[in-house]
């Protein structure tokens, strides 16, 4: 059997990570210094690890982050399957290995497809995150039965040690994104009062009748509400409307 890493995680890992999450510009810029950061505190010299991070959050199009070029092609073969070991170890939060995948049947189409890529042994550990948000650790070699119970140890303090950097960075892009939501519904929402307040001067009716005006063209016109407003208000001449919210 080939010998295992004697590799340990840094203990100051999860420092350097929670002041990451500070200085990331968003959360994929996080996840691929994650999987940088795994790769160092769990490679050896001479036997560098691939490693590879996946990101499920609701409403949102998978994250795929990884440590290399190389590892970021044998990651991409998660998201061509439904079922894989990082999507089991995401969803029943359960550590999943495959010591040699010329020898397992448990997911045979994806174990052809990642012999493939010339990998033999694969480890999927599940991040302790909140609500639906799921994500996976995934180390992958080209050696097979290279992650022992020691290695395994190791991976696992990994997760463990860096699990609440991440749940604080999905937490601040999540925070982060409906600011900006709010933002556009602000700005949109300013618009549009401005529109209706020009349509009730110029036609002496109701607020509710303006908006039925301003309604009645953006259906005849197949345009959104918003830019007929915007139309309306740029047609007094004095340029594009700004709001309150405009930076």
């Amino acid at each position: 059997m080939a010998s295992e890493s004697t590799a340990k995680p840094d203990t100051s890992v999860a420092e350097h990570l929670h002041e990451l999450v500070l200085n990331s510009s968003d959360v994929e810029d996080f996840l691929n210094e994650l999987a940088q950061v795994a790769a160092r505190n769990l490679s050896e010299p001479g036997d560098e690890m691939m490693c590879a991070i996946t990101l499920l959050r609701q409403r949102k199009a998978a994250t795929v982050a990884s440590s290399s070029a190389e590892a970021k092609a044998i990651a991409q073969v998660e998201c061509g399957f439904s079922e894989t070991p990082g999507m089991t170890a995401s969803t029943v939060q359960e550590t999943i290995h495959i010591p040699d995948a010329q020898r397992d049947g448990r997911w045979p189409d994806y174990s052809y497809a990642v012999l493939a890529q010339g990998v033999r042994s694969v480890l999927a550990l599940p991040f302790r995150l909140e609500g639906e948000t799921k994500a996976a650790l995934l180390l992958y070699s080209r050696r097979p039965e290279r992650f022992g119970p020691r290695m395994l140890e190791f991976a696992e303090d990994f997760v463990s040690q860096t699990s609440m950097a991440l749940r604080l960075a999905v937490r601040f892009a999540h925070y982060s994104e409906t600011a900006a939501n709010l933002r556009a519904t602000l700005e949109s929402r300013t618009v549009i009062d401005m529109a209706v307040g020009i349509i009730m001067a110029q036609n002496r009716c109701s607020q509710q009748d303006a908006f039925d005006i301003l309604k009645t063209a953006s259906s005849t016109r197949n345009s959104k509400l918003h830019d007929v407003a915007a139309a309306v208000v740029n047609s007094l001449g004095q340029g594009p409307a700004r709001t309150h919210y405009d930076g």
